[in-house]
């Protein structure tokens, strides 16, 4: 399989690039390819995906690994 990534934007949603499937709670599958972003504030009409509603509720978030 390919690598896959997760980047994490600060003040926005999750990059994920590579292949991967993304399963709702009742087990159905949006199978995905290359890059796509997750929604993180909430807030999305496309949720899980980003439609950038974040920019205008004012989402604030920007964590960083720690060693």
């Amino acid at each position: 399989m390919a690598e896959t990534t997760i980047k994490v934007r600060d003040n926005g949603p999750y990059l994920v690039q590579g292949e991967f499937v993304v399963v709702d709670a009742e087990g159905n599958a949006w199978e995905k390819k290359g890059d796509v972003a997750l929604c993180r504030c909430g807030h999305s009409a496309t949720k899980p995906f980003c439609d950038g509603t974040h920019r205008r509720e004012g989402f604030e978030s920007a964590p960083r690994a720690s060693g």
